[in-house]
């Protein structure tokens, strides 16, 4: 009886010493986890701290300097435009007819400063602590409170509508490929970036450039959260002012020519 008894103890002790471990094996792999998410952690931090915004300044200031050069590029390349067309002008061997059209041509493309009746429109976001000035109107969300993509667009078609020979946003000349875009509170146009307000002059018919802006749908829904939570919005009458040409590069993959 003793060794039928001792048997199976003897037999059973070495197998569980052999055998499968569930905790030991559970207790590797936390420490094979932690490994990897501390690896991984200073692998993307790079030796900074990454609970803090400064990589997220740092993007900012990033985006402010390429803004910035840009900028100094557009300048630099309106320059030599320039000095390209004084030394064309000189003797290019055209005649006045072929002169004129191009002349045309160009003040179509919007290369070539325009004079005339102007007005401006601004838009600016509402004051951070608005509320509901009218009754019946919820309390504002955060979006209510900014001028959205939409918004500026509104405005630049409603402008085109109104016969504008002409359209600056901020300090730059729209032109048939310039595109009006928001990312968060920020407009980046045509590769430089601005903040509210924003600021649009147009050359033409003041009149009908007023009534353009009034007669738009978008526009008219655009006013009521100006009348509601107190977003910007003024047009004022500029009297003769000169715009600027376009300055920028032009790049086309497929173009034809204007009849």
């Amino acid at each position: 009886m003793s060794n039928s008894a001792d048997s199976p103890q003897s037999e059973s002790s070495p197998v569980r010493g052999r055998g499968f471990r569930p905790v030991r094996v559970l207790t590797v792999g936390v420490f094979a986890l932690a490994g990897l998410i501390f690896f991984t952690s200073f692998n993307t931090a790079k030796g900074t701290d990454i609970r803090t915004d400064a990589s997220l300044l740092k993007l900012s200031d990033l985006i402010q300097e390429r803004s910035h050069k840009n900028g100094e590029l557009d300048e630099a390349n309106g320059s030599l435009r320039r000095d390209v067309e004084s030394l064309a002008e000189r003797d290019d061997g055209s005649t006045k007819a072929e002169d004129d059209k191009l002349a045309a041509l160009e003040d179509r493309a919007g290369t070539q400063r325009i004079k005339g009746k102007a007005v401006t429109v601004t838009l600016d976001d509402a004051p951070p602590n608005a509320t509901a000035k009218l009754p019946g109107y919820p309390e504002p969300q955060p979006d209510y409170l900014v001028i959205h993509q939409q918004d500026l667009q509104a405005v630049v078609n409603a402008l085109w509508k109104g016969g504008a020979k002409g359209i600056k946003v901020m300090d730059q000349r729209l032109i048939s490929t310039s595109a009006v875009r928001c990312v968060g509170n920020t407009l980046i146009l045509q590769g430089r970036v601005y903040s509210p307000p924003y600021k649009i002059q147009a050359v033409g018919d003041p009149g009908k450039l007023k009534q353009a802006l009034a007669d738009s749908k978008a526009i008219q829904n655009y006013m009521v959260y100006v009348n509601v939570y107190g977003l910007g919005w003024n047009v004022a009458d500029d009297g003769t002012v000169t715009l600027p040409g376009y300055s920028g590069t032009v790049d086309l993959q497929y173009a034809k020519p204007v009849e």
